[in-house]
């Protein structure tokens, strides 16, 4: 665990459950990569960083796990867990069938308020964007996606892929510092196709919204190695719906 990590005074006076907070504070720092994949974790040494006693950490440690974010080896150190390309694109799969089908829905749905909604986190991001807030950033894209699936009734699709993209999310704040202006464009063009009510049209560019994160993988990887595990990632790794999608 990084030795200078500062003691982090957790704010009481909201009232959240002290677990909460933990889990927030550390699953900000393993997305930002403070925390860096393979990085080793101490209950204790977390619990003495946070004023706090280990049930809270521990907790917070198992739900991190359950995002993929932490591997907890009992009797033994756990670890921030390395970034598995297989995970990534099945995450990806998964996001393309049920986001492309909830845009399609939503795209019927949505009225005039809703798309002001989206606007807003439009340009909360591009706030973010230009002040290189890649946080702030991936925060308001994570809103901009789920904002969506709820207006369209669809709750329980934002939960469905918030449970599987733990290992994407990494791959994305990383991908932020040469591709947010890209994420940001597909956005606004997805919201004038909602606005259109453009059920074909906003099913495309929500593909291709999703697709990108496979030609920024190979970049990533190549600057990153050591946060990788040793999956293949050459197409034979990818979910088979991908790989008919991307022959020639």
């Amino acid at each position: 665990m990084t030795q200078d990590m500062p003691l982090i005074s957790l704010d009481r006076t909201a009232r959240p459950a002290i677990a909460d907070l933990v889990y927030g504070e550390l699953h900000k720092q393993v997305l930002n990569l403070d925390l860096k994949p393979g990085e080793k974790l101490s209950e204790a040494e977390i619990a003495k960083r946070f004023e706090v006693s280990r049930q809270p950490v521990r907790d917070a440690f198992y739900r991190l796990s359950k995002m993929g974010f932490l591997l907890i080896r009992p009797q033994r150190a756990t670890l921030v867990s390395l970034i598995s390309t297989r995970a990534v694109m099945q995450a990806q799969f998964i996001r393309i069938a049920l986001e492309a089908e909830a845009v399609r829905h939503a795209a019927t749905r949505l009225t005039a308020a809703d798309i002001q909604a989206l606007e807003g986190l439009i340009a909360e991001q591009a706030a973010a964007k230009d002040a290189g807030d890649k946080l702030r950033f991936h925060a308001a894209d994570d809103a901009f996606h789920r904002e969506i699936c709820l207006r369209a009734g669809l709750e329980f699709t934002w939960d469905l892929i918030a449970e599987n993209k733990g290992h994407m999310d990494r791959v994305r704040m990383l991908s932020l510092a040469f591709s947010s202006q890209t994420a940001w464009d597909d956005h606004i063009a997805l919201t004038r196709a909602l606005a259109d009510r453009d059920p074909d049209g906003t099913a495309e560019i929500m593909r291709a919204h999703l697709s990108r994160i496979h030609e920024q993988l190979i970049r990533i990887r190549a600057e990153h190695e050591a946060y990788f595990e040793d999956d293949d990632p050459s197409e034979a790794s990818l979910p088979l719906g991908l790989r008919e999608k991307r022959m020639p």
